[in-house]
Parts: structure tokens; sequence; C-alpha cells
């Protein structure tokens, strides 16, 4: 009996969350979270709960300006070292968004492991801006490169992170953040007191936040006073932004 090949594994574009514009001027790539290391293909209603809800409320924000909203789904659940597939998987999503809409904006938007690969994938050509919620980080290894940041420049990059995640270290966020600050004006940091990983103390704060800040950089509108404040601050005080309780409610929107 002959072998039978290995299925190729490929990614995938959830569908549209919202009713999808019949001219799209924008786009949002949620992409969930992940494990560091693992071979397994994620369960794709397990991925996108982390994102849905996010993606649900930008849905109704940019129905009106052609905004255009999917889950990315990956090949493999984990990072997996040199690999970066999910940073792979993000690049792959920004070039079918090309492919289907031409040459519209891109916001790469990640929880956790998605939030790294937010940020390592934000070089892509289309990508104008980067939300890496509770981004997971490695720690600092002398032996290894430091996380890029080069690939942020010219990008407009939201960094959110609870002061109590005890999964994703908001010290090493911090740190990349007054990295990319050098090379990047437009690079803004916001900490949720007394927040966990998940982010759902301040639940309706960070989708608010994440709302102005996407809206602002894919259609040009004017960002909310603390997201202006906190992208013109020098560090540390653009990156260490506290995050409001009832940010939100009195918004332009």
């Amino acid at each position: 009996m002959a072998d039978q090949a290995t299925p190729v594994r490929t990614a995938r574009l959830g569908r549209a969350l919202g009713p999808e514009p019949a001219t799209v001027n924008g786009a949002v790539l949620l992409l969930p979270g992940g494990d560091e290391i693992s071979a397994r293909r994620p369960s794709p209603l397990m991925a996108a709960v982390s994102v849905r809800a996010l993606g649900r409320r930008l849905a109704r924000a940019g129905r009106g300006e052609g905004l255009v909203i999917h889950v990315v789904h990956y090949r493999y659940r984990g990072w997996n070292g040199s690999e970066a597939h999910l940073s792979q998987d993000a690049d792959w999503a920004a070039d079918e968004i090309v492919r289907r809409h031409g040459d519209v904006p891109v916001c790469l938007a990640g929880v956790g492991m998605g939030g790294r690969a937010a940020l390592h994938a934000a070089g892509h050509t289309a990508v104008n801006s980067v939300l890496a919620l509770a981004p997971w980080l490695p720690e600092d290894d002398m032996a290894a490169s430091p996380e890029p940041v080069r690939q942020l420049a010219g990008r407009q990059v939201l960094i959110v992170h609870g002061t109590n995640d005890e999964r994703t270290d908001p010290e090493l966020s911090f740190r990349l953040a007054e990295r990319a600050k050098k090379a990047n004006r437009d690079v803004c940091r916001f900490e949720v007191h007394a927040d966990g990983h998940g982010l759902q103390q301040y639940r309706s704060e960070v989708q608010s936040l994440a709302e102005d800040f996407v809206m602002g950089a894919l259609f040009g509108l004017p960002f909310s006073r603390p997201v202006q404040d906190a992208l013109a601050a020098p560090p540390p005080l653009g990156l260490r932004m506290p995050l409001a309780a009832g940010f939100g409610r009195s918004l332009r929107r």
C-alpha cells in the first residue's frame, strides 16, 4: 500500500464578523492567543473566544467606515521557536486581505501570543497599526537576540497590559515598548491597574480604548485625549499610561 502524503496545513480567515461592507476601506485581523510550543492544530471555536467580543465591538463601530474584521485561524497552536508559526500566519492573513480587497490599511490585533504575532508581523506593507493586548513575550536572554522592533517603524502601536497579569509579564511589554519608542514616536502603552491576563475586570474600558485606537489608526478619526497624550508623552510616561475606570463613556463616538 502506497504511503499517503501528509496533508499540508494552511491558515485561514474566519467568516467576517458582522455584515461585510460592500466597499472595504480597512481591515482588522484578530490574532488569538496560543502556546509557546505546540504542533497541535488549534480548535477554531476555542481560539476565537478571546477575540470575538472585541471583534463584534469593532464591527459595530466601523460599519459606516467600511471596516471588515476576520479572526485568523492558525495552522499550529504554538509559536514554535524560530519557526514563529503564528507570525507567519499573520503575515499570510495580511496578504489575503490585499488579495481580496486591494490596497486597504490593516490593523493586526492580537491577544497573548497573538499579540506577539501582531508585533512581529507589523512589517507587512499593508499593516499600518498594531494592537497588542497582554502580549506574551520571552524572558530576556543574553544568549538570544531581543524581540525585534524595527518592523514597527511607521506603524501606530498600542500595547495594553494588566498590572496583575501572572501569565504574561507586563514588565516585558514595557521594555519592548521602550525600545520601540526610540525608533517610532507613534508607540504608546496603557496599564490596567490590578487587572489580570484576560483584562476582564475592566473589559468595557479596554474595548473602548481598542475601538478608539483602531478607528483612529485605520480611518484617521481623532484619537481621544488620553491616547493623544500617551502617544505624545516621552518615556516612561506614555508607556505606563493608566487606563482610567470609566474610559469610553464620554468618547467622541
